[in-house]
Protein backbone atom coordinates (compact mmCIF):
# COMPACT_ATOMS: atom_id res chain seq x y z
CA UNK A 1 0.00 0.00 0.00
CA UNK A 2 1.34 3.51 -1.29
CA UNK A 3 1.70 6.25 1.59
CA UNK A 4 0.14 9.04 0.79
CA UNK A 5 2.46 12.26 -0.18
CA UNK A 6 2.97 14.76 2.63
CA UNK A 7 1.59 17.98 2.42
CA UNK A 8 3.03 20.66 1.03
CA UNK A 9 5.15 22.78 3.58
CA UNK A 10 3.05 26.09 2.94
CA UNK A 11 -0.26 24.00 4.51
CA UNK A 12 1.22 22.84 7.10
CA UNK A 13 0.99 24.41 11.04
CA UNK A 14 3.62 24.17 13.61
CA UNK A 15 3.63 25.38 17.15
CA UNK A 16 6.00 25.72 20.02
CA UNK A 17 5.63 26.05 23.28
CA UNK A 18 8.62 27.13 25.31
CA UNK A 19 7.94 27.14 28.96
CA UNK A 20 9.62 26.60 32.25
CA UNK A 21 9.17 22.81 33.19
CA UNK A 22 8.98 21.61 29.15
CA UNK A 23 8.92 22.61 25.52
CA UNK A 24 6.61 21.20 23.24
CA UNK A 25 5.59 20.95 19.68
CA UNK A 26 2.99 19.99 17.70
CA UNK A 27 2.75 19.83 13.83
CA UNK A 28 -1.00 19.80 12.11
CA UNK A 29 -2.58 20.63 8.50
CA UNK A 30 -5.76 22.08 8.27
CA UNK A 31 -8.78 19.41 7.35
CA UNK A 32 -11.21 21.88 6.79
CA UNK A 33 -13.96 23.88 8.61
CA UNK A 34 -11.83 25.33 11.18
CA UNK A 35 -10.09 21.84 11.94
CA UNK A 36 -6.50 20.46 12.34
CA UNK A 37 -5.29 17.32 11.86
CA UNK A 38 -2.49 16.36 13.49
CA UNK A 39 0.68 14.90 12.21
CA UNK A 40 3.00 15.02 15.36
CA UNK A 41 4.15 16.16 18.78
CA UNK A 42 7.18 15.84 20.51
CA UNK A 43 8.36 17.24 24.31
CA UNK A 44 11.34 17.38 25.94
CA UNK A 45 11.83 19.08 29.59
CA UNK A 46 12.37 22.45 29.52
CA UNK A 47 16.69 22.93 30.60
CA UNK A 48 17.75 26.59 30.50
CA UNK A 49 14.46 28.65 31.23
CA UNK A 50 13.38 30.42 34.66
CA UNK A 51 10.30 32.42 34.79
CA UNK A 52 9.36 32.00 31.15
CA UNK A 53 12.71 34.08 30.55
CA UNK A 54 15.60 32.34 27.98
CA UNK A 55 18.41 32.35 30.83
CA UNK A 56 20.26 29.41 29.04
CA UNK A 57 20.64 29.52 25.48
CA UNK A 58 22.50 26.95 24.66
CA UNK A 59 20.19 24.09 26.66
CA UNK A 60 16.96 25.93 26.09
CA UNK A 61 18.20 25.59 22.21
CA UNK A 62 19.15 21.98 22.24
CA UNK A 63 15.25 21.30 24.60
CA UNK A 64 13.99 22.99 21.29
CA UNK A 65 15.69 21.17 18.56
CA UNK A 66 15.12 17.53 20.36
CA UNK A 67 10.71 18.30 20.71
CA UNK A 68 10.78 19.34 17.44
CA UNK A 69 12.75 16.52 16.39
CA UNK A 70 10.18 14.22 18.24
CA UNK A 71 7.66 15.44 16.39
CA UNK A 72 8.96 15.20 12.96
CA UNK A 73 9.88 11.71 13.38
CA UNK A 74 6.09 10.99 14.35
CA UNK A 75 4.61 13.44 11.62
CA UNK A 76 7.40 11.83 8.58
CA UNK A 77 7.95 15.29 7.72
CA UNK A 78 10.21 18.58 8.42
CA UNK A 79 9.39 21.88 9.47
CA UNK A 80 11.11 25.27 8.62
CA UNK A 81 8.95 27.73 10.57
CA UNK A 82 6.87 28.01 13.96
CA UNK A 83 4.57 30.15 15.71
CA UNK A 84 6.78 30.55 19.45
CA UNK A 85 4.56 30.64 22.72
CA UNK A 86 5.44 33.93 24.98
CA UNK A 87 4.62 33.31 28.70
CA UNK A 88 7.19 35.46 30.34
CA UNK A 89 5.96 38.38 32.80
CA UNK A 90 6.09 42.19 31.02
CA UNK A 91 2.99 41.55 29.08
CA UNK A 92 1.30 44.83 28.57
CA UNK A 93 -1.99 45.21 27.69
CA UNK A 94 -3.94 48.49 26.36
CA UNK A 95 -6.37 49.81 23.94
CA UNK A 96 -5.88 52.52 21.14
CA UNK A 97 -8.86 53.92 20.20
CA UNK A 98 -10.27 55.84 17.28
CA UNK A 99 -13.21 57.80 15.60
CA UNK A 100 -14.01 59.43 12.61
CA UNK A 101 -17.03 61.66 11.83
CA UNK A 102 -18.92 60.59 8.73
CA UNK A 103 -21.41 63.08 8.63
CA UNK A 104 -24.93 61.04 8.09
CA UNK A 105 -23.82 59.08 5.08
CA UNK A 106 -23.00 55.56 4.32
CA UNK A 107 -19.67 53.96 4.72
CA UNK A 108 -17.44 53.39 2.24
CA UNK A 109 -14.36 51.80 2.43
CA UNK A 110 -12.60 54.75 1.96
CA UNK A 111 -14.12 55.63 5.61
CA UNK A 112 -12.50 51.91 7.17
CA UNK A 113 -8.99 53.31 5.53
CA UNK A 114 -9.02 56.69 7.04
CA UNK A 115 -9.88 55.05 10.06
CA UNK A 116 -7.42 52.76 10.82
CA UNK A 117 -4.74 55.53 9.60
CA UNK A 118 -6.13 57.44 12.56
CA UNK A 119 -5.33 54.12 14.26
CA UNK A 120 -2.02 53.73 13.18
CA UNK A 121 -1.32 56.99 14.97
CA UNK A 122 -2.62 55.56 17.95
CA UNK A 123 -0.76 52.91 18.65
CA UNK A 124 2.13 53.73 21.11
CA UNK A 125 4.12 50.56 22.15
CA UNK A 126 6.11 52.67 24.58
CA UNK A 127 9.45 51.08 24.10
CA UNK A 128 7.84 47.98 23.91
CA UNK A 129 7.76 45.48 21.29
CA UNK A 130 4.35 44.92 19.74
CA UNK A 131 2.98 40.83 19.55
CA UNK A 132 -0.66 41.93 18.53
CA UNK A 133 -2.57 44.66 17.44
CA UNK A 134 -6.29 43.12 17.43
CA UNK A 135 -9.01 44.98 16.08
CA UNK A 136 -12.31 44.94 18.29
CA UNK A 137 -15.65 45.27 16.98
CA UNK A 138 -16.58 48.69 15.33
CA UNK A 139 -18.38 51.50 17.19
CA UNK A 140 -21.56 53.31 14.66
CA UNK A 141 -22.61 56.88 16.93
CA UNK A 142 -21.95 55.23 20.47
CA UNK A 143 -23.82 51.44 19.24
CA UNK A 144 -20.85 49.19 19.68
CA UNK A 145 -20.23 45.28 19.10
CA UNK A 146 -20.58 45.72 14.77
CA UNK A 147 -18.56 43.51 13.05
CA UNK A 148 -19.00 44.76 9.59
CA UNK A 149 -20.13 48.83 9.17
CA UNK A 150 -19.50 49.01 5.72
CA UNK A 151 -22.48 50.39 4.13
CA UNK A 152 -24.29 51.17 6.91
CA UNK A 153 -25.15 55.10 7.39
CA UNK A 154 -22.90 56.72 10.45
CA UNK A 155 -22.51 59.96 11.97
CA UNK A 156 -19.62 58.70 13.67
CA UNK A 157 -17.64 55.73 13.14
CA UNK A 158 -14.77 54.43 15.79
CA UNK A 159 -12.70 51.29 16.47
CA UNK A 160 -10.90 50.14 19.43
CA UNK A 161 -7.21 48.34 18.75
CA UNK A 162 -6.73 46.26 21.38
CA UNK A 163 -2.55 46.17 21.61
CA UNK A 164 -0.39 43.61 23.43
CA UNK A 165 3.15 44.29 24.04
CA UNK A 166 6.00 42.90 25.82
CA UNK A 167 9.53 44.26 27.17
CA UNK A 168 11.83 43.66 24.05
CA UNK A 169 14.80 41.50 25.37
CA UNK A 170 13.11 38.45 26.66
CA UNK A 171 11.36 38.53 23.01
CA UNK A 172 14.14 39.02 21.22
CA UNK A 173 16.11 36.19 23.34
CA UNK A 174 13.29 33.67 22.30
CA UNK A 175 13.41 34.65 18.75
CA UNK A 176 17.04 34.11 18.71
CA UNK A 177 17.21 30.78 20.83
CA UNK A 178 14.53 29.62 18.17
CA UNK A 179 16.71 30.58 15.07
CA UNK A 180 19.67 29.08 16.53
CA UNK A 181 17.80 25.72 16.36
CA UNK A 182 17.24 26.21 12.61
CA UNK A 183 13.76 27.78 12.86
CA UNK A 184 12.39 30.28 11.69
CA UNK A 185 9.78 32.25 13.35
CA UNK A 186 6.48 33.04 11.95
CA UNK A 187 5.20 34.69 15.16
CA UNK A 188 5.96 35.14 18.77
CA UNK A 189 2.12 34.70 20.42
CA UNK A 190 1.45 36.11 24.01
CA UNK A 191 0.94 32.71 25.81
CA UNK A 192 -2.47 34.29 27.02
CA UNK A 193 -4.09 34.69 23.45
CA UNK A 194 -2.75 30.94 22.65
CA UNK A 195 -4.83 29.68 26.00
CA UNK A 196 -7.99 31.24 25.51
CA UNK A 197 -8.23 30.47 21.64
CA UNK A 198 -8.07 27.19 23.37
CA UNK A 199 -9.80 26.76 26.24
CA UNK A 200 -12.43 29.45 25.78
CA UNK A 201 -15.89 29.12 24.13
CA UNK A 202 -16.48 32.18 22.06
CA UNK A 203 -19.51 32.68 24.17
CA UNK A 204 -17.48 32.74 27.13
CA UNK A 205 -15.10 35.55 25.53
CA UNK A 206 -18.16 37.77 24.87
CA UNK A 207 -19.76 37.55 27.89
CA UNK A 208 -16.80 38.10 30.37
CA UNK A 209 -14.71 35.28 31.59
CA UNK A 210 -10.99 35.31 33.38
CA UNK A 211 -8.59 33.09 32.45
CA UNK A 212 -5.76 31.75 34.96
CA UNK A 213 -2.63 30.03 33.00
CA UNK A 214 -1.33 28.61 36.04
CA UNK A 215 2.44 27.45 34.66
CA UNK A 216 5.48 26.18 35.97
CA UNK A 217 7.23 29.24 36.91
CA UNK A 218 4.42 32.19 36.20
CA UNK A 219 0.52 33.07 36.54
CA UNK A 220 -0.78 34.52 33.48
CA UNK A 221 -4.48 36.24 34.42
CA UNK A 222 -5.93 37.39 31.86
CA UNK A 223 -9.55 39.04 31.24
CA UNK A 224 -11.73 38.24 28.31
CA UNK A 225 -14.67 40.52 27.66
CA UNK A 226 -17.07 41.45 24.58
CA UNK A 227 -14.96 38.86 22.38
CA UNK A 228 -10.92 39.89 23.26
CA UNK A 229 -8.69 39.84 25.48
CA UNK A 230 -9.16 43.48 27.82
CA UNK A 231 -6.41 42.88 30.40
CA UNK A 232 -3.90 40.67 31.69
CA UNK A 233 -1.07 40.46 34.98
CA UNK A 234 1.56 37.93 35.02
CA UNK A 235 2.33 36.84 38.75
CA UNK A 236 5.78 35.55 38.91
CA UNK A 237 4.97 31.78 40.85
CA UNK A 238 3.34 28.67 39.69
CA UNK A 239 3.66 24.62 40.06
CA UNK A 240 7.80 24.12 40.33
CA UNK A 241 7.58 27.01 43.67
CA UNK A 242 4.73 24.03 45.10
CA UNK A 243 7.39 21.14 43.75
CA UNK A 244 10.21 23.15 45.12
CA UNK A 245 8.53 23.91 48.77
CA UNK A 246 8.15 20.22 49.10
CA UNK A 247 11.43 18.78 48.18
CA UNK A 248 12.81 21.80 50.77
CA UNK A 249 10.13 20.72 53.88
CA UNK A 250 10.70 17.17 53.23
CA UNK A 251 14.47 17.01 51.96
CA UNK A 252 14.11 15.08 49.00
CA UNK A 253 14.96 15.85 44.94
CA UNK A 254 12.70 18.19 42.80
CA UNK A 255 12.10 14.89 40.75
CA UNK A 256 10.79 13.50 43.58
CA UNK A 257 8.94 16.05 44.73
CA UNK A 258 7.64 16.73 41.52
CA UNK A 259 6.59 13.12 41.35
CA UNK A 260 4.68 12.56 44.98
CA UNK A 261 2.97 16.21 43.94
CA UNK A 262 1.22 14.45 40.93
CA UNK A 263 0.30 11.17 42.62
CA UNK A 264 -0.49 12.38 46.16
CA UNK A 265 -0.95 16.13 46.31
CA UNK A 266 -4.36 18.13 46.23
CA UNK A 267 -5.98 21.22 47.18
CA UNK A 268 -8.06 19.77 49.57
CA UNK A 269 -7.87 17.93 52.47
CA UNK A 270 -9.95 14.86 53.42
CA UNK A 271 -10.24 12.72 56.73
CA UNK A 272 -8.34 10.23 55.39
CA UNK A 273 -5.08 12.50 54.63
CA UNK A 274 -3.27 11.84 58.09
CA UNK A 275 -3.67 8.00 58.14
CA UNK A 276 -2.37 8.00 54.06
CA UNK A 277 1.43 7.38 54.38
CA UNK A 278 4.36 8.03 51.45
CA UNK A 279 7.23 7.15 51.18
CA UNK A 280 9.90 9.24 49.31
CA UNK A 281 13.41 9.12 48.81
CA UNK A 282 15.55 11.26 50.66
CA UNK A 283 17.88 14.14 48.60
CA UNK A 284 21.02 11.74 49.15
CA UNK A 285 19.45 8.68 47.76
CA UNK A 286 21.39 5.43 47.66
CA UNK A 287 23.99 6.16 50.11
CA UNK A 288 24.58 3.25 52.73
CA UNK A 289 22.62 3.67 55.78
CA UNK A 290 19.50 5.91 54.23
CA UNK A 291 16.53 5.39 55.06
CA UNK A 292 13.26 6.22 52.59
CA UNK A 293 11.64 9.10 54.55
CA UNK A 294 8.17 8.52 55.65
CA UNK A 295 5.59 11.18 55.43
CA UNK A 296 1.24 11.42 56.24
CA UNK A 297 -0.25 12.49 52.92
CA UNK A 298 -2.08 15.61 55.56
CA UNK A 299 1.84 16.64 55.72
CA UNK A 300 2.26 16.98 52.41
CA UNK A 301 -1.20 18.85 51.89
CA UNK A 302 -0.32 21.51 54.05
CA UNK A 303 2.93 22.37 52.20
CA UNK A 304 0.73 22.71 49.06
CA UNK A 305 -1.75 24.54 50.32
CA UNK A 306 0.72 26.90 51.98
CA UNK A 307 1.68 28.13 48.89
CA UNK A 308 -1.41 27.95 47.17
CA UNK A 309 -2.86 30.25 49.35
CA UNK A 310 -0.29 32.53 48.19
CA UNK A 311 -0.79 32.25 44.56
CA UNK A 312 -4.65 32.56 44.65
CA UNK A 313 -4.03 35.46 46.44
CA UNK A 314 -2.29 37.19 44.23
CA UNK A 315 -4.61 35.67 41.80
CA UNK A 316 -7.38 37.85 43.52
CA UNK A 317 -5.63 40.87 43.72
CA UNK A 318 -4.58 41.21 39.80
CA UNK A 319 -8.26 40.27 39.04
CA UNK A 320 -9.33 42.95 41.81
CA UNK A 321 -6.82 45.46 39.35
CA UNK A 322 -7.99 44.01 36.19
CA UNK A 323 -11.53 45.17 37.39
CA UNK A 324 -12.68 41.72 36.83
CA UNK A 325 -15.96 42.21 39.39
CA UNK A 326 -19.86 42.54 40.16
CA UNK A 327 -21.89 40.63 37.88
CA UNK A 328 -19.18 40.76 35.35
CA UNK A 329 -16.72 39.06 37.41
CA UNK A 330 -18.44 35.37 37.63
CA UNK A 331 -16.65 32.89 35.79
CA UNK A 332 -12.91 32.14 36.07
CA UNK A 333 -11.35 29.36 33.78
CA UNK A 334 -8.05 27.91 35.22
CA UNK A 335 -5.57 26.00 32.94
CA UNK A 336 -1.89 25.10 32.50
CA UNK A 337 0.14 22.62 34.04
CA UNK A 338 -0.27 24.03 37.50
CA UNK A 339 -4.33 23.18 36.96
CA UNK A 340 -3.76 19.64 37.03
CA UNK A 341 -3.45 19.08 40.62
CA UNK A 342 -5.96 17.37 42.33
CA UNK A 343 -9.16 19.46 43.78
CA UNK A 344 -7.26 22.94 42.66
CA UNK A 345 -10.73 24.23 40.72
CA UNK A 346 -13.07 23.45 44.20
CA UNK A 347 -10.15 25.03 46.27
CA UNK A 348 -10.33 28.15 43.81
CA UNK A 349 -13.63 28.57 44.04
CA UNK A 350 -14.05 28.42 47.16
CA UNK A 351 -11.01 31.27 48.17
CA UNK A 352 -12.10 33.42 44.96
CA UNK A 353 -16.58 33.22 45.46
CA UNK A 354 -16.53 32.63 41.22
CA UNK A 355 -17.15 29.55 39.33
CA UNK A 356 -14.21 27.88 38.62
CA UNK A 357 -13.80 25.04 36.17
CA UNK A 358 -10.45 23.21 34.50
CA UNK A 359 -10.08 24.62 31.06
CA UNK A 360 -8.52 22.12 28.44
CA UNK A 361 -7.47 22.45 24.84
CA UNK A 362 -10.59 22.02 22.79
CA UNK A 363 -9.45 20.69 20.02
CA UNK A 364 -10.14 17.11 18.03
CA UNK A 365 -7.37 14.56 17.47
CA UNK A 366 -4.69 15.85 20.40
CA UNK A 367 -2.93 12.83 21.65
CA UNK A 368 -4.28 11.61 25.14
CA UNK A 369 -0.85 12.87 26.46
CA UNK A 370 -1.28 16.33 25.09
CA UNK A 371 -4.77 16.59 25.86
CA UNK A 372 -4.32 17.93 29.46
CA UNK A 373 -4.34 21.70 30.46
CA UNK A 374 -0.76 22.37 30.41
CA UNK A 375 -0.65 21.69 26.41
CA UNK A 376 -3.60 24.41 26.58
CA UNK A 377 -1.20 27.02 25.14
CA UNK A 378 0.47 24.51 22.49
CA UNK A 379 -2.80 23.49 21.15
CA UNK A 380 -3.80 27.13 21.08
CA UNK A 381 -0.79 28.20 19.45
CA UNK A 382 -1.95 25.87 16.35
CA UNK A 383 -5.19 27.40 16.47
CA UNK A 384 -4.10 30.43 16.22
CA UNK A 385 -1.76 29.26 13.56
CA UNK A 386 -4.75 28.11 11.29
CA UNK A 387 -6.83 30.93 12.23
CA UNK A 388 -7.79 33.73 9.96
CA UNK A 389 -7.97 36.21 12.59
CA UNK A 390 -6.76 39.58 11.85
CA UNK A 391 -3.47 40.16 13.31
CA UNK A 392 0.24 41.12 13.55
CA UNK A 393 1.35 37.28 12.91
CA UNK A 394 0.88 38.20 8.80
CA UNK A 395 3.30 41.22 9.40
CA UNK A 396 5.40 40.27 12.26
CA UNK A 397 8.46 42.00 12.41
CA UNK A 398 11.72 39.75 13.41
CA UNK A 399 12.54 40.77 16.81
CA UNK A 400 16.52 40.52 16.07
CA UNK A 401 16.01 42.81 13.41
CA UNK A 402 16.71 46.39 15.09
CA UNK A 403 17.51 48.31 12.25
CA UNK A 404 13.85 47.95 11.08
CA UNK A 405 11.55 50.81 12.41
CA UNK A 406 8.40 49.83 14.46
CA UNK A 407 6.39 52.58 12.30
CA UNK A 408 7.04 49.46 9.17
CA UNK A 409 5.01 47.17 11.03
CA UNK A 410 2.35 48.80 11.88
CA UNK A 411 2.30 50.49 8.26
CA UNK A 412 2.13 46.36 7.19
CA UNK A 413 -0.71 46.13 10.13
CA UNK A 414 -2.89 48.80 8.30
CA UNK A 415 -2.21 47.55 5.05
CA UNK A 416 -3.49 43.80 6.29
CA UNK A 417 -6.64 45.57 8.01
CA UNK A 418 -7.57 47.03 4.68
CA UNK A 419 -7.22 43.92 2.43
CA UNK A 420 -10.22 42.73 4.58
CA UNK A 421 -12.87 44.93 3.65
Amino acid sequence: MRRAPPPPADKLVAALDVGTSKVSAMIAEPAGEGRLRILGTGQRESRGVKRGFIADMEKSEIAIREAVEQAERIAGLSIDQVFVGFSAGGLVSNLASVELAIGGRRIENGDISALLDAGQEAIDPEGRMVLHALPALYTIDGMNGVKQPRGLHADRLAVDIHVIAADPAPVKNLDLCVRSAHLGVEAIVASPVAAGQACLSEEERELGVALVEMGAGVTNVSVFAGGMLVGLKAIAAGGSDITDDIAAAFGTRRAEAERIKCFYGSAMTSPRDNHDMIELAPIAGGQEGMEATRITRAQLVTVIRQRLEHIVAEVEAALKALGFAGPFGRQVVLTGGGAELKAIADYAQGVLGRAVRIGRPSMPGLPEAHSGPAFSTLAGLAQFAASDALDLRTGFASPGADNRPQGNMLQRLIATFRTQY
